[in-house]
C-alpha cells in the first residue's frame, strides 16, 4: 500500500476489488475484449480496453458508450465490495485498474463530444480515487 493511502487513517479504507482472474487468462493468451465481454459483462476491464479501442480508431461515440457501460458496472462491483461512495481506489491494486480505466476514458470521451460538467467531475472522482492513476494510465 503506498504512503499515500497510510497517511489518512480516519477516511475510508481502500477499496480493493476482486481479481478477474478469467478475464486476465483470457487477454494473456490473445483473446480480444470484444469477443469475451459478451461471456464477462461485468469487466470495466472488458469495457475500459473496447473504449481504448474505439478511441485511438478515432470512434469517439462508441468509446463514450464502452467507457459509460465499464464505469457503470465498476460502481456496482465497487459497491459489492464495500464502497460507500468516497475513499481511496488504488491503481497499485492491479483489480481496480480496469475500473479506473473506464473512468478516464469516460472523462475523456464526455471532453470530447462536449458535456459540460461530465469531464471535470471524472477528474475529480479519479484522483480522489488515486492521485497517481491519471499520470499510470497516460504512460
Amino acid at each position: 500500500m503506498s504512503d499515500e493511502f497510510r497517511k489518512n487513517l480516519l477516511g475510508p479504507e481502500p477499496t480493493l476489488l476482486p481479481a478477474e482472474s478469467e478475464v486476465y487468462q483470457h487477454l494473456a493468451l490473445g483473446q480480444e475484449a470484444v469477443d469475451l465481454v459478451a461471456k464477462h459483462p461485468t469487466s470495466s476491464l472488458l469495457w475500459a480496453i473496447l473504449a481504448e479501442e474505439a478511441w485511438a480508431g478515432g470512434r469517439t461515440i462508441e468509446s463514450y458508450a464502452y467507457a459509460r457501460v465499464g464505469y457503470h458496472r465498476g460502481l456496482d462491483s465497487l459497491r459489492r465490495n464495500g464502497w460507500r461512495g468516497v475513499g481511496p481506489i488504488p491503481w497499485e491494486h492491479e483489480p481496480n485498474r480496469g475500473f479506473l480505466r473506464a473512468l478516464y476514458a469516460l472523462g475523456r470521451a464526455s471532453a470530447a463530444i462536449g458535456e459540460a460538467d461530465e469531464p471535470e467531475r471524472i477528474e475529480k472522482f479519479l484522483n480522489d480515487s488515486d492521485p497517481a492513476a491519471k499520470a499510470a494510465i497516460e504512460a
